[in-house]
């Protein structure tokens, strides 16, 4: 099958978990385009696709709401994942899931597109690619979650045999 993956990256960690699918899937015999979706004003043909973004300041990307909003029937018409990346993905915090799902539903109801399914993936802290201010607004937020950080280094906490987990059964729904 033909699978689109478009994905919004801000420091980067979307863009590696957007590649890092696309290879599983070509792994497992699809023909994937990967494509940034500040370069999406037109998608290409596809058979199923994914769209990958990351949650800032409550929300996912204008330029990735701006493909599902632009693009909605055809992505309705297809089978679909949504993968929401954030590092409350990554803890089990009750209020921050439902604070998940609540960004994942504003995105849906204002975009028009309904994903086949949901998927939050933990993110990273990435302090290289962080301003003064965002680093210290960021070492507050890990303190506030108990999470021992290193301002000087990069902390991922993507679980990539989930990923690979996922990518494996949702090609196998595509092919069933």
């Amino acid at each position: 099958m033909k699978i689109l993956i478009c994905y919004a990256s801000t420091e980067g960690q979307t863009r590696k978990i957007a590649r890092f699918c696309a290879d599983r899937l070509f792994d497992l015999g699809h023909a994937v385009e990967l494509l940034p979706a500040t370069d999406a004003t037109d998608l290409p043909d596809c058979d199923a696709a994914i769209l990958a973004g990351s949650v800032h300041v409550g929300r996912l990307q204008e330029a990735l709401a701006e493909v599902a909003t632009a693009h909605a029937d055809r992505l309705n018409a297809c089978p679909t994942l949504l993968l929401q990346v954030s590092l409350a993905a990554a803890g089990d915090d009750a209020e921050d899931r439902a604070d998940l799902e609540r960004i994942a539903g504003e995105f849906v109801r204002a975009t028009g597109w309904t994903p086949g399914a949901v998927h939050h993936v933990a993110g990273a802290f990435r302090f290289t690619e962080y301003d003064f201010f965002k680093s210290w607004a960021m070492r507050w937020i890990a303190a506030r979650k108990g999470q021992q950080v290193d301002p000087a280094r990069d902390r991922e906490y993507t679980d990539w045999a989930a990923l690979d987990a996922l990518m494996r059964d949702w090609s196998d729904s595509l092919v069933a």
